[in-house]
């Protein structure tokens, strides 16, 4: 495939419909739905003698670009508002005098312009000529050349001498001097600057960080990052979006200086959260050279955050395990063999295992991680060929009760928008999610509507960037306790109804009436009053109804949520909760609101939609349904099992029990992201064959019989599906480093268990899918290539996917209120537990590190740290930097302290990305009543000064070198 170079229309279309705040170059927009259509009004007008038309509010550059005349430019792209700084797209207007700048002049009926005379070139090329004078003609050796703007424009104006020379002041002398190469993955040149300010606007408008500013005036005004400080000292994320609007060598990636320019690209989709960004993958040959993000992306027009666009070197990683391996017990050596034995050693196993101790002694878990078809193929393994429904997923540990909760009262496990829908709205509600560190291009989208002028209300323990941060600040920040998540919503519900907030309209016409009716008397009992619950929600009554009364009040209402409402013993209660807010106040079923889970992981989605709950059969389908169990039977041609299979918590425990004995995990690492770590421990070393499939020997893999490699997204082909339910194309770019993709893998596991599954590419696999499940029955590959994604439902009703979901009507039909009665955790502080310990992740690393840790990322995050209130510090001899132990009733680690005041007196908080740090060794088993999600986010601990290190990090040690020694090097 050849380079992919998207146009640049110099402008951004004009707005949807002229009443949004929209920026419509930067935003969501799907394919087949951007702003340039024929539904807005139209204007007319000639183009150096052409007849043009064009949406009204078009710039005359984009005009022009659109029909296929290039006007030259250096300050403008449609990516940000023009300025016309440059006067390098100047043109003329029949009947105007001068020659205005296209970028900034709007088009209008009648209108005649010429955009080629002689007076126009000799104004071009004088001001190339300017801009020349004050730049390094060492194009040759230049980073950029052959992709240099500045390089290209100089060609169109035909500037061919330079008549002012080098000498004099200029920018480049001594500018080599200040060169900044802090940034792990990128370079400032300030010689080769030509002082645009594309990159200054891109991080202000598109990213929102305003870490870029211009410093100085006139002939001295330079670009700085910060205060004078270094790229990597300042407020920089690495979003890379000044790096692609860079129209020079100025910013770079460093890769690109180092290997050369790409040769060719190969369009794909991020395999870190749930945005689901498109990326082009440039490479030469079969070598990465940059991932630069897609503008047709659905769900990120053009913009990445610094995992999608600069970490993706873990895939060449010196740790990637190549060769499959066994072994017949944890204690001994891992011997290399081939797949075909790696097949038979495991399948051996796993029969051995059910001849012993029953068909259902094993199951397996599906890979968030990995591809629709690829997580289909495993459920389907489990079910056809082991034949149980021991089939579950991450989602378990994360959004199962967003499933569970949504389904019972819209009828849908899935979010209602897609991440644009953002943009329409006047009051945003986020409850329990960190967006601009865990889904950093919405929370750049989400910043974006806000500075246009919606309101904001944050829901949260600590206080995250969008309370404050440069141009945002939080109307509300409603700084609940660890655990009071249901006592805070029930509150806010009761200031609705009590004081007549209730769209009656909607819920008569949409809803359940008995269902309201009982929900209605419930939420106004006097106990769910704000000041009822302030003891234990700790938020000000005041501010509870404030929030309320904005919220209910507001034309578009949008809620976001993440794992901070999930990861609790009442996860279930608050996901109905908030469906049970947005009902209520007629906030479903149109743009600018909805109910919208920010899912976590890369196709956490798809691995739920594609049936990998231990119930339910893809597209959430009962295995208990005969009819619907009978469609997949004749599918696979076997019989399959009508009883609901083990959840991951209770395969660990019949583990423990002795009556589940074999595990297949295919991309997952559940013994450091689960909780409880040593709990987890002792299960997987009970079992008798465990395999896992992983591009690393991860920490599960410590305990496992069987060890067969994984492919990267850069390896396969297939389909990830994101938080908006978009469906979007995975496209191989380099061959499998092991020799097979994941599902090639599956196949041959598959084969050796005597059922053979015979697919010779993912699209096949894809179209069965779409056969058997009734919200995928439009999806196939070649509808992919046609609209670059769709969003589920997509059948004969939706054949262009579904965008908003409940428009018409809910799923179920009629919306159902559930009551949503708080019940405490039983998780409590006590004399000897006095804090609560909450969990979350950071901007820099992904879920449990495997991939971010093996890239340059490790420079902002090199290891977890627990932040800890100044009044708690302080009262235990604390300091900055001081390693503390962390207590609670399942075990004990070490961590170093951070004084922050993020998090509120009586609350601590830390990440888990780092193995060694044992987060999840102090978490414990306490889960959602409804889907034994862990109650991640609240745990009781103490912290102390540290006198000596853990028990469990000395014991983790010593198995890591016992692993060490009994592993064979990479190859």
């Amino acid at each position: 495939m050849l380079l992919i170079r998207e146009p640049d229309h110099g402008t951004p279309a004009p707005c949807c419909d002229g009443a949004c705040s929209c920026n419509t170059a930067s935003t969501g927009t799907t394919a087949g739905t951007t702003a340039d259509t024929a539904a807005q009004p139209r204007v007319r007008l000639q183009i150096d003698g052409r007849a043009v038309e064009v949406p009204a509010g078009t710039s005359i550059l984009r005009a022009a670009s659109l029909n296929g005349t290039t006007i030259p430019k250096l300050c403008a792209t449609d990516r940000i508002d023009a300025v016309g700084a440059c006067r390098l797209c100047l043109v003329e207007i029949k009947g105007r005098k001068g020659f205005p700048a296209s970028c900034t002049t709007p088009v209008e009926a009648g209108m005649e312009v010429c955009t080629q005379s002689p007076r126009l070139a000799e104004l071009r090329r004088n001001v190339m000529e300017l801009t020349i004078s004050d730049h390094p003609l060492d194009c040759l050796t230049c980073s950029a050349n052959g992709q240099c703007e500045l390089q290209t424009v100089a060609g169109q104006v035909g500037l061919r001498e330079v008549r002012y020379g080098l000498a004099g002041a200029n920018h480049f002398e001594d500018a080599q001097a200040t060169r900044d190469d802090s940034n792990p993955y990128f370079s400032y040149d300030p010689s080769k600057c030509i002082v645009c300010a594309r990159c200054v606007r891109t991080c202000a408008e598109v990213q929102g960080s305003f870490a870029i500013t211009l410093d100085g005036r006139g002939f001295g005004t330079r670009v700085m990052a910060g205060q004078h400080e270094s790229f990597l000292g300042s407020e920089c994320v690495s979003c890379g979006a000044c790096v692609d609007a860079c129209p020079t060598a100025s910013l770079i990636e460093k890769s690109v200086a180092q290997q050369g320019q790409p040769e060719r690209s190969v369009t794909t989709t991020c395999a870190y959260c749930g945005v689901g960004c498109s990326f082009h993958a440039e490479l030469k040959g079969e070598q990465v050279v940059r991932m630069t993000p897609a503008k047709s992306g659905g769900a990120n027009a053009g913009h990445a955050c610094v995992k999608g666009r600069f970490a993706w070197g873990y895939a060449t990683h010196p740790d990637r395990i190549k060769t499959p391996m066994v072994r017949d017990t944890i204690h001994d050596p891992w011997r290399p063999v081939s797949w075909d034995e790696a097949f038979a050693h495991a399948a051996q196993a796993f029969r051995r295992i059910q001849t012993q101790y029953g068909r259902k002694a094993v199951g397996g878990i599906t890979s968030s991680r990995c591809t629709n078809e690829e997580t289909y193929l495993v459920q389907k393994l489990i079910r056809s060929a082991l034949g149980n429904n021991n089939v579950d997923t991450c989602a378990r540990v994360c959004h199962s009760p967003t499933g569970y909760g949504l389904k019972q009262t819209l009828g849908e496990s899935a979010g209602t928008q897609d991440f644009a829908s953002v943009l329409e709205a006047d009051l945003i509600v986020v409850m329990g999610a960190n967006p601009t560190d865990a889904h950093p291009v919405f929370g750049s989208l989400l910043k974006r509507r806000v500075r246009a002028g919606a309101q904001l209300i944050v829901i949260d323990p600590r206080a995250t960037e969008l309370v404050s941060s440069p141009h945002i600040r939080a109307a509300h920040h409603l700084q609940l306790r660890p655990g009071s998540n249901v006592a805070l919503v029930n509150a806010l519900a009761h200031v609705i109804v009590t004081e007549g907030w209730v769209d009656e309209a909607f819920v008569a016409a949409r809803c359940e009436a008995a269902s309201f009716a009982a929900w209605r008397a419930f939420i106004a009992d006097p106990a769910n009053a704000p000041e009822a619950v302030a003891p234990m929600t700790g938020v000000d009554p005041a501010l509870v109804r404030a929030a309320a009364r904005l919220y209910a009040q507001a034309p578009n209402a949008a809620i976001y949520y993440g794992l901070g409402v999930t990861e609790h013993s009442q996860g279930s209660t608050t996901v109905m909760g908030i469906a049970n807010l947005a009902m209520a106040t007629g906030n479903i079923g149109r743009r600018g609101v909805g109910v919208n889970p920010l899912r976590g992981q890369n196709n956490v989605q798809g691995s739920c939609d594609m049936g990998s709950f231990p119930h339910e059969l893809p597209g959430y389908r009962a295995v208990g349904d005969d009819a619907v169990r009978r469609s997949f039977e004749d599918a696979w041609q076997v019989q399959l099992d009508p009883e609901p299979g083990l959840r991951i918590p209770q395969m660990l425990n019949a583990a423990l029990a002795g009556s589940y004995r074999g595990i297949y995990i295919q991309g997952e690492d559940i013994l450091q992201s689960d909780p409880n770590t040593q709990h987890v421990e002792a299960a997987l070393a009970a079992m008798e064959c465990v395999v896992v499939q992983d591009l690393f020997l991860n920490e599960t893999a410590r305990y496992a019989h069987v060890f067969l490699p994984g492919a990267s997204f850069l390896e396969k082909d297939g389909t990830f599906t994101n938080a908006e339910r978009r469906i979007s194309r995975v496209r191989q770019v380099m061959r499998p480093l092991a020799g097979k993709a994941d599902w090639e893998v599956t196949l041959g596991l598959a084969a050796a268990l005597g059922q053979p599954m015979n697919y010779t590419h993912p699209a096949q696999i894809m179209e069965e899918i779409a056969r058997l499940t009734p919200s995928f029955a439009g999806v196939s590959y070649a509808r992919l290539e046609e609209r670059g994604s769709l969003q589920w439902p997509c059948n004969a009703d939706a054949p262009d996917g579904t965008p908003i979901m409940h428009t018409a009507q809910f799923t179920r039909g009629l919306g159902r209120f559930v009551e949503t009665p708080f019940v405490p955790t039983t998780e409590r502080t006590s004399r000897r537990f006095p804090l609560l310990l909450t969990t979350g992740r950071i901007l820099s690393q992904y879920n449990v590190g495997a991939q971010t840790r093996r890239t340059a990322n490790n420079v902002w995050h090199p290891e977890d740290v627990l932040d800890i209130h100044a009044e708690d510090a302080q009262e235990r001899g604390i300091c900055d930097g001081a390693p503390v132990s962390i207590e609670s009733r399942s075990g004990l680690t070490v961590l170093k302290a951070r004084i922050s005041n993020r998090v509120a007196p009586g609350v601590v908080y830390t990440t888990f990305h780092f193995p060694e740090s044992g987060a999840n060794v102090v978490t414990t088993d306490n889960a959602d009543w409804a889907t034994q999600c862990p109650e991640y986010k609240v745990t009781a601990v103490e912290v102390r000064l540290a006198t000596q290190t853990a028990p469990w990090k000395d014991g983790y040690q010593q198995h890591q070198v016992l692993q060490g020694r009994l592993t064979p090097e990479p190859r």
